[in-house]
């Protein structure tokens, strides 16, 4: 008697920019499960409901690298649509508490959102895909990156960049522990794992390992 072979997850990742600042919103999804995560819903709730849609996908969790408004004024509208709970590390409820003030900052329309519903913590093990959170502080202290190991991808949130990593200048920044997070958390994983960054264009673990402008193996 052989043993059946197991059906293998059928990976989904699109990535596109959303809101006011252009954040880059994934949705994540196993098209065999049909589970899906949405991570940093920073606008445009529509244009993510209906990829959704298209894509055949049930959202069983919204998911947040951090808190700064950028990344989360669409969570309330998709956990309305979906009834999906909300997902954010403990340590950025502070900039979460006041996304309205940081709305006024930015000039940006007025949001209220809803409190998380569970906090993420380091090497959370994600609903879909064999995704794991990572604690990797510094940009905010909250700041989470998530790996999906089998698809070598890492969504790092605006702590790695295309050549640079992310501003450490706002509130709960912190430089040193950006460098530390990125040198002994995110230079651990494959180098040959795409990076997906919290704007602008994807990039590779090895790339920037040897050429990123501020952080080098």
């Amino acid at each position: 008697m052989t043993d059946k072979p197991q059906a293998q997850s059928q990976f989904i990742i699109r990535t596109f920019p959303v809101g006011p600042l252009q954040c880059n919103c994934s949705v994540i999804g196993d098209s065999l499960s049909g589970k899906a995560l949405v991570i940093d819903p920073g606008g445009d709730a529509d244009q993510i409901l209906a990829l959704v849609k298209e894509l055949n996908l049930t959202v069983v969790a919204i998911i947040h690298t951090h808190a700064h408004l950028d990344h989360i004024l669409a969570a309330g509208e998709i956990k309305k649509a979906t009834g999906a709970p909300i997902l954010l590390h403990e340590s950025d409820q502070f900039l979460w508490d006041i996304v309205e003030q940081q709305c006024a900052m930015f000039g940006v329309p007025k949001v209220s959102l809803p409190d998380p519903d569970h906090y993420l913590y380091d090497d959370h093990a994600l609903d879909c895909c064999g995704g794991v959170a990572i604690h990797t502080p510094g940009h905010t202290p909250g700041s989470v990156s998530f790996w999906f190991e089998q698809y070598k991808t890492l969504i790092a949130g605006d702590t790695l960049f295309l050549g640079s990593i992310g501003r450490t200048d706002l509130p709960g920044g912190n430089f040193d522990q950006i460098v530390t997070s990125i040198k002994e958390r995110i230079y651990s994983l494959d180098d040959e794992a795409i990076v997906v960054t919290g704007h602008g264009p994807n990039t590779t673990i090895g790339s920037e390992k040897a050429a990123n402008g501020f952080v080098r193996a």
